[in-house]
């Protein structure tokens, strides 16, 4: 904040503003809140013609400003500045002023007058009421558009694979977590790239919330709201603090900026074993808590976490035309680097077998748009299981209580469950991961309760407990 001195002295006076030569004082409170960034310089320049009498003080009564200058007088681009309109709004501000590339996504709450400057003299101007700046277009009654597209593969390039490609719409259609397992050129990546072309839609409260996480990283603002869901594939060597946040100045990570969208792990037991771990919080609680010495902060964390890994090392494991040579202590050395309590929280395990030469020539029988149809038809039924305003109304978000009560069992459902849990020494997340799982199956059948062959569908993407129980 110290360099914002030159900046502000060069740009009033670039701009035709005398200051007086004598000391000036800034008091910059909270004094125990460290100031960083470039957002302060427009406040504190028009402070300063305040206190000068250029301006009177009542001018900036119910008003909030935010800009870096340059040193010709330009107001620049800041990051975050939706998030800096919501805080206008709970501040109950009556206008914003900031800069011009940065007002089209402030002025999405449509909560306050929002005005986009480009110098300090159109601040002044507007100010002092002698040119009244027009007001940018509040994006309060924005709509997403249905046929805006959804970017990915589509589920139509994908040969052979039925099974994973059940079990994605299954993860899409109730938010659950997936991990594919498979040998290499199995199509895994692919279609983990063709998700996005099947997830439904971001709503008007979720853009909102997307764009406000990726205005504080983007280097150039967003010049509206996002209307795509956010697709994240980091790389196996990102660190623990690239994965779920953190750094000098705590910026979002991996997992905040995949909120709304997915978060994709190819090679998963690649990863270093701190950054998996560091999931758990954000796969349970949908945020994430950063505590520094002189901060806490909490990012918001709600996602579909798709992985997908080799079976074994060599990756040939189970594959009838390579066979694998890796020796069993290998193969549990590799498996072990994905934890079992993070395996816990994946609701649906895939086994994707190599393909078949008959696979690559038979032609897919559904794409993306018909795929889609059915998971939202699957969405709007678990809608109404939450409150109008709750952040995440699938499946994946039920608790304990909800699955009580909007998960019931028939008599031969509950048996069948029963046997799983025994045989295949699940977990009571885990069971009720499956419960859950199975409330979706049964919503994309259009069944208004859990029945045997929704439980039995559900209990077979569980296929590591079921290894482990053996």
């Amino acid at each position: 904040v110290r360099e914002s001195r030159e900046r502000v002295r060069s740009a009033l006076r670039n701009c035709g503003f005398d200051l007086p030569p004598r000391a000036v004082t800034i008091n910059l409170a909270p004094a125990d809140l460290r100031k960083e960034g470039n957002h302060l310089d427009l406040a504190i320049a028009l402070a300063l013609l305040a206190a000068n009498g250029a301006l009177p003080s009542e001018a900036l009564e119910g008003r909030l400003f935010c800009g870096e200058l340059g040193l010709d007088g330009s107001v620049r681009s800041v990051r975050g500045g939706l998030a800096i309109a919501d805080l206008g709004r709970r501040l109950e501000c009556r206008e914003l002023l900031l800069p011009a590339a940065n007002a089209g996504e402030a002025a999405a709450t449509g909560a306050l007058t929002v005005h986009g400057i480009s110098a300090v003299n159109e601040a002044v101007g507007h100010l002092l009421g002698s040119a009244p700046l027009a007001e940018t277009a509040s994006l309060a009654a924005w709509e997403l558009d249905a046929n805006f597209p959804a970017g990915g593969t589509d589920f139509a390039e994908i040969r052979g694979q039925e099974a994973a490609k059940r079990a994605l719409e299954v993860a899409a259609a109730g938010g659950h977590n997936l991990l594919l397992i498979g040998p290499p050129g199995a199509g895994k990546t692919l279609m983990a790239r063709a998700l996005p072309s099947i997830l439904p839609p971001l709503t008007l409260a979720e853009a909102i919330a997307v764009t406000k996480i990726h205005s504080l990283v983007a280097e150039k603002p967003p010049a509206g709201l996002l209307r795509r869901r956010p697709f994240r594939a980091p790389h196996p060597g990102v660190s623990s603090a690239g994965m779920v946040g953190g750094g000098p100045i705590p910026r979002p990570g991996e997992v905040s900026l995949a909120h709304g969208g997915v978060l994709f792990l190819d090679e998963l037991a690649e990863f270093h074993r701190d950054a998996l771990e560091a999931l758990r919080q954000p796969l349970e609680e949908g945020q994430v808590t950063v505590v520094r010495a002189r901060a806490w902060l909490q990012f918001p964390a709600r996602f579909t976490l798709l992985a997908a890994m080799n079976p074994c090392p060599c990756g040939h494991l189970g594959d009838a035309r390579r066979p694998c040579r890796c020796p069993l202590p290998a193969i549990e050395r590799y498996r072990a680097r994905v934890s079992g309590p993070l395996l816990d929280r994946i609701d649906l395990h895939v086994e994707v077998p190599a393909l078949r030469l008959q696979d690559l020539k038979e032609r897919p029988q559904q794409n993306s748009a018909t795929l889609a149809a059915r998971i939202g038809a699957a969405r709007e039924i678990q809608r109404a299981r939450f409150p109008p305003d709750h952040p995440a109304p699938v499946n994946a978000s039920l608790t304990a209580s909800e699955i009580h009560r909007e998960c019931p069992v028939a008599p031969a459902g509950q048996e069948l469950l029963d046997t799983a849990f025994e045989r295949l020494g699940l977990s009571a997340r885990a069971l009720h991961r499956v419960l859950k799982v199975a409330r979706t199956i049964a919503d994309l059948a259009g069944a208004p309760g859990i029945e045997s062959p929704h439980l039995a569908e559900a209990i077979q993407y569980r296929s590591l407990d079921r290894r482990l129980g053996k």
